[in-house]
């Protein structure tokens, strides 16, 4: 690949030729490898300062915007029920259409973006999903009811674009906080980025609240064969999840490259150096478009480097292990995410004994006063317990823990499911026990899942990869959605709720032994576990030649 490419006069080229050969290869290769790892020591050892809480910002109002856009249709979808349903409520099909249409274009931006973020850098794609998720959040909202496309249809594929760009914020959020976190801190920096998850679900559950409360009293006197102000709750609470973004979109495109993209991608360490000490001292950098670029000999991303590395069990095992990891974690996750509402109305939690307008209004008060408890009581607190002990205990016991206190919570809501919903006074304890289920899967394996996959791959396929085992917990995330919906009233309505959650115990059992298969990253930097030999890494430097334009080239 011809880089860097210049016109000039045949004394410049003799004297740029000369200097490249002057000193010996060897010698320059060694050097420059020297200067790598100080660098990467300079970052891996760095002080917390504001451009990493600015990195925290900027990825995590992400990770809100994301959480909101998922969640907020938990209670949308029983608001469009109520307007354009038969019977006040969406078919099965319709329901199962608009909350897995996000996951499944959350799979396709995973893997698109992982990838895209690797060959053409992490700053350059940055922002450009947060562009699409605005646009697919705004075009739900505005959203209209046709005789030729009904508007279940016109969701469904908005909220498809919309998951693309949500998907595109999982490897490009963990890798940026990852590449630019010191080692002793990594951890905690990338839970908080990640913990913005749970303010998210806690906005959409207030927005709702407050949206609902707004509306009470034209909700009431509506016609209930008419409910148009439910027509507006609905869009008001799906479109406010634009603003989040807008507000991030601006920071997003001032991040700069990380410096390990420039190293070891880019193969430029003279630039990488400078952007380090740049950003650490000051959080400003700046490129030289004019300056001479120096490309080293180092290992280049190809399709056969790939399958070579990771056709290596020690490398294989890993990758398997935190996409499996996230593949059992994300069946229960989002088959309880994306489904609290019907859950509660099960436990008696979302229904109202009044009919009518009056009726319409209680339940949608319920359920979405039911979802700050979940958010409130389990979700939130899951994610700060993480962050207070990610850096000390580890990643991997975190993870072991919670699967195994998950397969037992969710064996205890399964079996005991009848029982537990049989009074009011027991539907307490099963909300009880629902609280510590979020609680210990984000004290857990939600938030490790996401964390281990932007450390343990090499530079050149870090982004890939994760992108990879994010995408795997997005198919997850629709087996479990299609599961649900299709079984869920096998034998009556909800009738088979206990056993999808007993379904849901043998996943989180089968996590126990994928989680065996990660190393720990606690203490350790991103090279110690690329499982890449880093004395040496710099091989040389790739030789300047004239093309037959008298061009002055450097492959």
């Amino acid at each position: 690949m011809a880089t860097n490419v210049e016109t000039h006069n045949e004394k410049d080229v003799g004297s740029l030729q000369s200097s490249v050969e002057r000193p010996p290869r060897v010698a320059v290769a060694h050097s420059l490898d020297e200067r790598r790892r100080a660098a990467l020591a300079h970052i891996d050892g760095a002080n917390f300062s504001w451009f990493h809480l600015k990195v925290i910002c900027v990825a995590g109002a992400g990770f809100f915007t994301d959480a909101y856009d998922i969640f907020a249709i938990n209670i949308g979808a029983q608001m469009l029920g109520y307007v354009y349903g038969k019977s006040h409520a969406l078919n099965t099909n319709q329901d199962l259409g608009v909350k897995v249409a996000t996951p499944i274009g959350t799979l396709f931006g995973q893997l698109l973006f992982g990838w895209l973020a690797d060959v053409v850098g992490r700053k350059r794609m940055y922002g450009v999903e947060l562009m699409i998720i605005i646009v697919g959040t705004f075009g739900q909202a505005i959203s209209g009811h046709g005789p030729t496309v009904g508007i279940i249809g016109a969701l469904i594929c908005w909220r498809f674009l919309m998951g693309i760009g949500i998907g595109g914020d999982y490897p490009l959020s963990a890798v940026i906080s990852s590449e630019f976190a010191a080692t002793r801190t990594r951890g905690r920096v990338m839970t908080a980025v990640f913990a913005f998850q749970g303010w998210g679900n806690l906005a959409a559950a207030l927005v709702s609240t407050i949206v609902v409360a707004a509306f009470k009293n034209k909700i009431i006197h509506d016609d209930f064969n008419n409910l148009k102000h439910v027509d507006y709750c609905w869009r008001l609470l799906i479109g406010l999840g634009c603003l989040p973004g807008v507000v991030a979109l601006y920071f997003r495109l001032t991040i700069p490259e990380t410096p390990r993209f420039t190293m070891d991608i880019e193969r430029n360490v003279k630039q990488a150096t400078q952007d380090i000490d740049d950003v650490l001292s000051t959080g400003q950098f700046y490129v030289d478009p004019d300056a001479a670029v120096q490309r080293v000999q180092a290992p280049k991303a190809s399709r056969r480097d790939f399958l070579e590395h990771f056709g290596k069990w020690e490398n294989f095992k890993v990758l398997f292990g935190a996409a499996y990891s996230w593949f059992a974690l994300d069946i229960a996750f989002y088959g309880l995410g994306l489904n609290s509402s019907i859950v509660l109305t099960a436990i008696g939690f979302g229904t109202s004994p009044q009919g009518g307008s009056l009726g319409v209004y209680q339940s949608l008060h319920n359920v979405s006063v039911g979802n700050i408890i979940l958010a409130v009581g389990g979700l939130i607190p899951g994610y700060w317990a993480s962050f207070l002990l990610i850096d000390s205990w580890g990643r991997k016991p975190i993870q072991l823990m919670g699967f195994t206190v998950l397969t037992a919570l969710f064996i205890v809501m399964g079996f005991a499911y009848d029982e537990l919903i049989k009074t009011h006074t027991n539907s307490k304890w099963f909300t009880f026990l629902y609280c510590l289920a979020n609680f210990f899967q984000n004290f857990g394996p939600n938030t490790t899942t996401f964390i281990v996959p932007g450390e343990v791959f090499p530079t050149r396929y870090r982004s890939t990869a994760h992108g990879i085992s994010a995408a795997s917990g997005k198919l997850g995330a629709v087996v479990a959605q299609v599961g649900f919906q299709r079984m869920r009233d096998i034998g009556g309505k909800n009738k088979f709720l206990k056993h999808i959650l007993e379904i849901f115990a043998l996943f989180m059992l089968t996590g126990i032994f994928s989680t065996l298969l990660i190393p720990e990253t606690k203490g350790k930097s991103l090279e110690e576990l690329s499982n890449e030999d880093q004395e040496g890494f710099v091989q040389g430097v790739n030789e300047v030649r004239v093309n037959k334009d008298g061009l002055i080239v450097q492959d």
